[in-house]
């Protein structure tokens, strides 16, 4: 780990000495590439330069041990355990920010919620889950911009598909795909009977131009009439707009915007994620046949977490972590689950590389 400390702090001093030369600055994108690299390495450099001086002072403090004073042998020996203490705190955390960067981490997210089982119910908690991201985005100053929805007659949302962007959204939520159970007594329940319904939820980091580039010769663009709730506008012009991606079969629509050039937009950077998402899916999987496990894959399929109302439980149950505050969770306070399970995957990280 060391050696590794020492080569970054090394490129670090270099960066710094190539942001101050006249022909970098000149050229934009080498220079905020070069920015960019240092303020990612100027986090491991600090912590660094902390362990090292906490390191410095606990070697201090044992050789005062050596002393015949009694009052400076006690005064080091009660300052130990908590210098040892930083030191072991300090490590961690280093190790923690050299393991391999997810390229994905500083992007923005498309979150897709659909109603699963449990019908209308269903609907109305997938309403709830949007509303609980929405809350958590705005505490964090995100923006989220509605892309798609389809509403259920009951409310809620059959599905509802939004873009969030914001600094490191990706690292915050992409443990959150994966099946959400909600465990509750329906408000048209006349019996008290708990009902259990399911939503789905899939994080995708947004797509970038430089990341995928789709032959337009590859998509089958059609336009039509909307339908449903949006105005007097809706069944008058040929605003809604279905792409299909005919190698995939992925297919995208929207309508929510008037102008149908904004839906064709917000359709594209729909279908650009899903296809990204898909593709680096099928390379994790065969990075996974080659390895004992593989951290953070937020596998869909699988039930990753449980909302009981009567007990106002909330237990993610990848992580066994079961939080007793379920309506500030709702109210968008995430934060401790968030900090859990990203602690949990960075540790299996960790465990990885020392296997």
């Amino acid at each position: 780990m060391f050696k590794k400390l020492e080569e970054v702090v090394d490129r670090f001093r270099e960066v710094e000495g190539l942001l101050s030369d006249p022909s970098v600055v000149s050229d934009q994108e080498k220079f905020r590439g070069l920015t960019r690299e240092h303020s990612e390495l100027s986090e491991v450099v600090e912590v660094y330069g902390a362990y090292q001086k906490v390191s410095e002072d606990l070697e201090g403090n044992r050789e005062l041990l050596r002393e015949t004073d009694p009052e400076i042998k006690e005064m080091a020996r009660a300052e130990i355990p908590d210098l040892e203490s930083r030191q072991q705190e300090l490590a961690q955390q280093l190790q923690i920010l050299l393991l391999p960067k997810d390229p994905n981490d500083d992007k923005n997210i498309i979150l897709e919620i659909r109603a699963g089982t449990g019908g209308d119910e269903a609907a109305l908690f997938a309403g709830d889950l949007f509303r609980m991201y929405c809350r958590y985005a705005d505490g964090r100053g995100w923006k989220v911009e509605l892309m798609s929805s389809t509403e259920s007659d009951a409310g809620g949302f059959k599905e509802v598909i939004a873009m969030v962007s914001g600094e490191r959204v990706y690292s915050r939520l992409k443990y959150e795909s994966g099946t959400h159970r909600v465990q509750r007594v329906p408000a048209t329940e006349a019996q008290g009977r708990i009902h259990t319904s399911a939503c789905t939820v899939a994080v995708l980091p947004e797509a970038e131009d430089v990341d995928l580039d789709i032959d337009p010769s590859d998509l089958r663009i059609d336009v039509y009439r909307a339908s449903g709730a949006g105005g007097q506008h809706v069944n008058k012009t040929e605003s809604a707009v279905r792409i299909t991606h005919v190698p995939s079969g992925v297919v995208v629509a929207c309508q929510d915007e008037k102008s149908q050039h904004k839906n064709k937009a917000k359709a594209m950077k729909v279908l650009k994620s899903r296809i990204l998402d898909a593709m680096q899916a099928e390379q994790h999987a065969l990075m996974a046949a080659d390895r004992k496990s593989q951290v953070g894959s937020g596998d869909r399929s699988e039930r990753i977490r449980t909302y009981n109302f009567p007990q106002g439980r909330c237990t993610d149950h990848r992580i066994n972590l079961t939080l007793y505050r379920l309506e500030a969770i709702m109210q968008g306070d995430m934060d401790e689950v968030v900090d859990a399970l990203t602690t949990h995957y960075q540790s299996e990280a960790m465990a990885g590389q020392e296997s």
